[in-house]
């Protein structure tokens, strides 16, 4: 097999706790948001893993972390063949070309002062590839590409003249108009209509066959990973806790948050024979991680094993892996 184009490895990003003046005065000991406690997976060229969770799990975080636009707390990002995890922002500027993102919030990514055609021409200037006139052609055919036509008078438009599913694909415009080879979609369809979903997510999958694009694709609609990613990683409290090839993680579902978030799925048919399993409750503060398994005060399954001891990913079966002391099946 081919050597990965990401490989990420054991990867963390903890936020610090600021401290009350009292906290300080007594020497108290600084607490740290664990936002990424310690991931690890790989992307192949031209593969799209989802990485599915609830709001507060740290996928964003993630994300972000990868591309260094956060800073890693430890851990190794590794580039086709390349750490990446300690190279200055000079030494990383040839790999921001090759690593783009598209933001979740295409309201706020956008600049409302500049037109579209300039928000789309920017990355082509600041990298060199291209002069004024010549990018002003290139952002022409990208706007063309992605459905934004009379492509002309897009150009000059600016964001606020625009609906929220053609503001996400001036943002993805944006970030493939340097054709990458790996793209961080943060969200990409949470925040417009869902008569426009799936427009979206064909225009994304136009992108990858065409780029051989490798994407990590982040939500928290497991509905939406199973349609576009040829893996899923699923994400709790900062872990991963079941990673494996779609068809397989949705089909036998090993881990009991897995299993939640596909049954609250909303189904028109529902099998009446089929087993319920709802969790209650939200995630927990990062900063106070539970001992022991992070999902035992949710698990209507945990048991003494599961508040001591926290699990580690194991191989169930072919590339499918989870983390849970009494997995499902």
């Amino acid at each position: 097999m081919s050597e990965p184009l990401l490989r990420v490895e054991d990867l963390k990003k903890y936020f610090p706790v600021k401290r009350s003046l009292l906290e300080a005065f007594r020497k108290k000991e600084e607490r740290y948001v664990r936002a990424v406690d310690g991931i690890s997976f790989e992307i192949g060229r031209g593969e799209t893993l989802a990485l599915i969770g609830e709001s507060g799990c740290g996928k964003t975080t993630a994300g972000r972390t990868i591309l260094r636009l956060i800073e890693p707390t430890s851990g190794r990002i590794i580039f086709d063949g390349t750490d990446i995890t300690p190279l200055s922002q000079e030494k990383l500027r040839p790999f921001r070309r090759r690593m783009q993102i598209i933001f979740q919030d295409p309201y706020s990514s956008l600049s409302p002062r500049m037109k579209i055609g300039d928000a789309i021409a920017h990355p082509l200037l600041v990298h060199g590839l291209a002069e004024k006139e010549e990018a002003k052609e290139i952002v022409l055919k990208m706007l063309r590409r992605v459905g934004l036509t009379p492509e002309e008078e897009f150009y000059d438009r600016y964001p606020h003249h625009l609906s929220g599913g053609q503001r996400q694909r001036v943002v993805i415009a944006r970030a493939m108009v340097l054709k990458p080879e790996f793209v961080v979609a943060d969200e990409a369809v949470s925040m417009i209509d869902v008569s426009m979903r799936a427009s979206i997510l064909e225009l994304l999958e136009s992108f990858r066959k065409e780029y051989n694009l490798s994407q990590l694709f982040i939500t928290h609609d497991i509905a939406v990973g199973k349609l576009i990613a040829d893996r899923i990683a699923v994400m709790y409290l900062g872990k991963i806790v079941e990673i494996g090839p779609t068809e397989e993680v949705l089909r036998n579902p090993a881990h009991p948050y897995t299993l939640a978030l596909i049954q609250a799925v909303p189904s028109i048919v529902r099998r009446k024979k089929e087993r319920k399993f709802r969790i209650t409750g939200e995630v927990p503060n990062a900063a106070e991680i539970p001992p022991g398994c992070r999902f035992n005060p949710r698990c209507p399954f945990a048991d003494e094993l599961c508040r001591e001891r926290e699990p580690e990913l194991v191989e169930i079966s072919h590339n499918h892996f989870v983390a849970c002391h009494h997995p499902i099946g």
